[in-house]
């Protein structure tokens, strides 16, 4: 049975998980969800906090798996399915994982940050896919299970993958690199996020650096040389360092053209040699950051600036904010799927560039341990110097709104639910209106979404 004392060695005969199963047909692919499964899948049963992947092992080869990793087997299975019993489920894929990559001349590029780097990820894998073979994190499979099933799906046709590295806690980027190996890491920013766990923006830094300290010397470490935490990073990392930002003592510098609000904007980048106008499709100048990354990878892999800005400007980026024609013609700017302080702020920045009257539906901002009390105050008073009306729903929603009124907002609405939140907003927004609406996941606010859309 497999241990995790090494993650790269102890693999015995799970190597022919990768090779094949004994019966001679190859595994197509990785999969932890029983609902999923394919034909010739291997299942790798986790334990989860709400579901144990082990009571779906007979529904993931009734899909179709041919194989099946676990700490416990069932019986009763069929006799042509492969079977693998490991100590931990987990460990195992991941040493998987770290076989696989090792077995693949490829260069991989990790990304992490408090804000953007899945952005960051689509951009970054644009560019290089411009000409190379590419293989990249689907959605935000960034975890210590996302990794690895990612890394699984590389062939060797590939020659770069590029691999977003989230975290909740110190040492689980460090991880994601022993299994990953990356020779080029990116570091977008650091921010007031998951600050219940970690207590200090400083923690958070420490925790991010993880990715450039394990960076080989003849990698590359990118860091935003306008964030000083991050700019910090270059004094962890053995590699050689490339700062992108807006200052001049940036490596690769940039700044805002023109912004057509929904519309996209348009950046400059500037290298020591040439500059290039580039018009992306993203909303929002804090995207800024995310273009520069992007385009300082492809600069130091030996892409021209010319190529890059013609990878940029046709990046086909998945936004999670999107727009929803609302009542009395309206629009609904629909950024529910979670908020940090600086994501609500970003978001506040876009809808200040639209046409018509500007209003907000804006509620709790969850996990930020010490700093929540401030986070919510700095909100309110960024939202008090563009919008017309304002509107709270949440505990430290309540935050917001009073900050916003200590600021000179006249016109804030207290709300005590999702269901009044509706109810007040479509009788109040008129043609030409635009409304953000956003908050912490928890709060559920796609609901009043779904209530308003038109």
């Amino acid at each position: 049975m497999l241990g995790m004392q090494d993650i790269t060695s102890g693999l015995g005969p799970m190597l022919q998980a990768i090779n094949g199963p004994q019966q001679g047909r190859p595994f197509a692919r990785v999969t932890i969800d029983s609902r999923q499964a394919q034909a010739d899948d291997l299942f790798v049963a986790l334990p989860g906090e709400r579901h144990n992947g082990h009571d779906f092992i007979a529904h993931a080869v009734a899909g179709g798996a041919t194989g099946v990793l676990a700490e416990h087997l069932p019986t009763g299975l069929p006799p042509d399915v492969t079977l693998f019993r490991v100590d931990n489920s987990l460990a195992a894929l991941q040493a998987l994982a770290a076989y696989w990559r090792a077995r693949h001349e490829l260069k991989v590029i990790g990304i992490t940050g408090s804000l953007g780097k899945t952005t960051c990820k689509e951009l970054t894998a644009a560019v290089l896919a411009s000409r190379f073979a590419v293989l990249k994190s689907e959605a935000n499979l960034n975890t210590e299970i996302g990794l690895p099933i990612t890394l699984l799906q590389l062939h060797p046709d590939h020659q770069r993958a590029v691999l977003e590295m989230g975290m909740y806690g110190p040492g689980e980027i460090r991880l994601l690199c022993r299994i990953a190996q990356p020779q080029m890491g990116v570091v977008t920013n650091v921010g007031p996020i998951h600050m219940e766990r970690l207590g200090s923006l400083d923690a958070i830094a420490l925790a991010k650096a993880e990715l450039v300290e394990s960076l080989p010397p003849e990698g590359t470490a990118f860091l935003n040389g306008d964030d000083p935490l991050v700019a910090a990073m270059a004094q962890r990392s053995a590699a050689r360092i490339v700062t992108f930002g807006a200052t001049q003592e940036c490596d690769i510098r940039g700044s805002v053209v023109a912004s057509a609000g929904l519309g996209g904007v348009t950046y400059r980048l500037t290298t020591d040699d040439e500059s290039v106008d580039v018009a992306t499709a993203l909303p929002g100048r804090h995207n800024l950051h995310n273009v520069l990354a992007a385009a300082a990878v492809g600069l130091a892999d030996g892409l021209p600036l010319r190529q890059v800005a013609v990878a940029l400007e046709n990046a086909d980026v998945p936004l999670r904010l999107r727009t929803v024609a609302g009542p009395n013609g309206s629009t609904i700017i629909d950024d529910t799927y979670n908020a940090s302080p600086a994501s609500m702020l970003a978001a506040l920045d876009l809808l200040a560039e639209l046409p018509g009257r500007h209003l907000a539906l804006l509620g709790d901002m969850l996990e930020l341990g010490a700093y929540e009390e401030e986070a919510h105050r700095l909100v309110g008073q960024r939202a008090a110097r563009d919008l017309h009306a304002l509107y709270v729903v949440g505990q430290h929603g309540q935050l917001i709104g009073q900050a916003a009124q200590e600021a000179g907002q006249h016109e804030v609405h207290f709300l005590r639910s999702r269901e009044e939140a509706a109810a007040i907003l479509r009788k109040a927004l008129g043609r030409g209106d635009h409304l953000l609406v956003k908050a912490s996941r928890a709060l559920a606010l796609e609901t009043v979404v779904e209530e308003l859309a038109d």
